[in-house]
């Protein structure tokens, strides 16, 4: 009868060789427990340390480079932003009386709030065939001082002697007026009864609020007492100098880089909570917060498919646009792999032999950006100017990488983001002084107590004096922070067509 191996039973062989039967094992594997050939004992080759095939993996950086961070203590954050100084009105609407005009727009409330006064002079234009005309206010409603009992009326006298509706060719809706001066007769006292005399509408300063509330941002490692005894054989190394051949290492190091990576998205990408109904309740327990992306599409600009081959055109039809809001002269563009080769693509044309009405000899890739025909081609553009703006551009690895924005391409797809370099005046309550931040800046909370800008906290019974009968290490990751975007209509969005 056969007897079963036993551990430590030895049969000698006449060969140096490692045989099953004459080598020390575990056990047999096929005896049902669940250990492997004692051969494995013969340590594999092995690399000590890992290969970085993603490089540098983290994606935050960019509100650094253009904001700011600073405390706040409130739920909410409210700010206020200037309006246009001179006045206008779009939308206007002839009346069947021939000298009339309504200031109701399409869009806003009936009762407009009309500030024009009797002898301004206006100019009276439609924005689809180019008509326009000059005028002079002979009457405004009862409420300014007038005798029109609408108060979303004036009447006018064309300086040409024509009806409204003749001027326009009967075209009399969308029209654009604007108050460019006044024009009095000698001898006239204002405020001293009616017409020419009557008082002036007083021109208030009015100022349109916005507001944003912070969301509380939270993340957790959770590690057994046991697993944090346990030795690696791979040395694993993280973006922020961690290293050693503990593994859990690794693991809370790359939690807190992607923690750091969700504070600066969430401010890119955040959204308000828009439900309503049965959940309204959540609504108001966590109200969302408006991101960059959410701003610039709710007061900002939008440009649509934008390419190499009409670039020039479309980005003269930007630059025509910044024209018309605040004309802040440096500006920088984050752009996306495809955008930003579209842009060198576009800079590279100008002024080319085959450019029509080219003034630079060989492009404008020499001279101005220090090229010479002598040294290697440079065909990426890092800054340029054009018109009265000076632009600076750059990669924004956010848009690249394929586990975020660089896995969306096409319709509506973001491809870049123009951030004027501007700043505001205003009075902070913390600080009580008045201070100069950037139209782009992050706000967390924080008073003498607690400072929720970025916190971390361990509990567990791992590495010390335990304060808790948990057999393992949890690592506590909290922020509480919203985004403010002031001035959002100098900035623009690129988006895919």
């Amino acid at each position: 009868m056969a007897l079963n191996k036993q551990f430590g039973s030895l049969i000698p062989s006449q060969t140096t060789v490692a045989l099953d039967s004459n080598y020390l094992q575990w056990t047999d594997s096929s005896s049902g427990d669940n250990f492997a050939d004692f051969a494995q004992q013969y340590l594999p080759e092995i690399y000590e340390a890992e290969v970085e095939r993603y490089g540098n993996r983290t994606l935050s950086g960019f509100l650094q480079m253009v904001g700011a961070e600073m405390p706040m203590t409130s739920d909410q954050v409210i700010w206020s932003e200037q309006n246009r100084l001179h006045i206008s009105y779009t939308d206007v609407a002839a009346l069947p009386a021939p000298t009339h005009l309504d200031l109701t727009t399409v869009t806003s409330d009936p009762l407009v709030n009309n500030v024009i006064s009797i002898n301004d002079t206006i100019v009276i234009m439609d924005p689809v065939t180019g008509a326009e005309a000059k005028a002079i206010v002979t009457d405004i409603p009862v409420a300014n001082g007038g005798t029109l009992t609408d108060v979303a009326h004036i009447a006018v006298q064309l300086y040409s002697g024509q009806s409204i509706a003749a001027a326009f060719a009967a075209d009399v809706t969308g029209l654009k007026i604007f108050v460019y001066g006044s024009d009095y007769s000698k001898g006239t006292t204002i405020g001293a009864g009616k017409g020419n005399s009557a008082a002036r509408v007083s021109v208030e300063p009015v100022l349109t609020q916005y507001s944003n509330s912070p969301i509380i941002i939270r993340d957790q490692y959770v590690v057994s007492g046991s697993d944090t005894a346990q030795i690696g054989w791979v040395n694993v190394a993280t973006e922020d100098g961690t290293d050693g051949y503990l593994w859990y290492l690794k693991a809370e190091s790359e939690t807190r880089l992607r923690f750091n990576d969700y504070l600066e998205m969430a401010m890119v990408e955040g959204e308000r909570n828009a439900n309503t109904g049965a959940l309204a309740y959540q609504k108001l327990m966590q109200p969302g917060t408006q991101g960059l992306f959410a701003a610039i599409e709710e007061r900002g600009n939008i440009q649509t498919g934008f390419t190499a081959a009409t670039g020039l055109a479309d980005f003269d039809a930007i630059l025509k646009n910044l024209d018309t809001q605040g004309a802040i002269e440096e500006n920088m563009l984050f752009l996306n792999r495809a955008t930003n080769l579209d842009f060198d693509d576009m800079l590279a044309g100008v002024g080319s032999p085959s450019a029509a009405g080219s003034i630079y000899q060989g492009g404008s890739s020499y001279g101005l950006f220090e090229n010479s025909q002598d040294m290697a081609l440079n065909l990426g553009f890092s800054g340029f100017r054009r018109g009265s703006y000076d632009f600076y551009k750059t990669d924004w690895k956010y848009l690249n990488d394929a586990s975020t924005r660089g896995a969306i391409n096409g319709i509506s797809s973001i491809e870049g983001v123009l951030v004027p370099a501007g700043t505001s005046t205003v009075y902070d309550q913390v600080l009580g002084t008045n201070i100069r931040r950037p139209f782009l800046h992050v706000r967390y909370r924080a008073s003498q107590t607690d400072d929720r800008r970025m916190k971390s906290w361990l509990t567990g019974s791992v590495g010390g004096a335990s304060n808790s009968t948990l057999d393992a290490m949890e690592v506590n990751f909290l922020s509480e922070r919203c985004l403010i975007t002031q001035a959002a209509n100098n900035f623009v969005l690129f988006k895919g067509a």
